[in-house]
């Protein structure tokens, strides 16, 4: 099997073969690419208000809809955040999160120039 160096040029708009591999990585896990994709549309969480949308939907809130532990929750979230899927805030106790779009973008455009 040959190993081919996927990445032809190297700038800022292009993910790094270390960060295509935390991706990849990331949403090797049915869970995990489902809470992506309910990020995508944070009202749709219960008690969502407009103003939350800036920072985010709780991981309390994401962690009912997976039926997952809270531990495990927290785990799939840092590992999205990890990839430079999500953006982390802390607010007092509670932790939120939301879609990095500006990133993903970058990954798709990586991966068009790429594939």
């Amino acid at each position: 099997m040959q190993i081919v160096n996927v990445i032809l040029r190297y700038d800022d708009r292009v993910f790094s073969e270390a960060e295509l591999l935390a991706v990849f990585r990331a949403l090797s896990n049915p869970a995990r690419r489902q809470m992506l994709v309910w990020l995508k549309e944070p009202m749709s969480f219960p008690g969502q208000e407009l103003d939350d949308v800036e920072i985010g939907v709780c991981v309390t809130d994401i962690q009912q809809r997976a039926g997952l532990s809270q531990p495990t929750t927290s785990q799939y979230l840092t590992m999205l955040r990890q990839a430079g899927l999500v953006i982390a805030t802390r607010r007092g106790k509670w932790t939120y999160y939301r879609r990095d779009e500006d990133n993903i973008a970058r990954l798709l455009e990586t991966l068009r120039d790429v594939f």
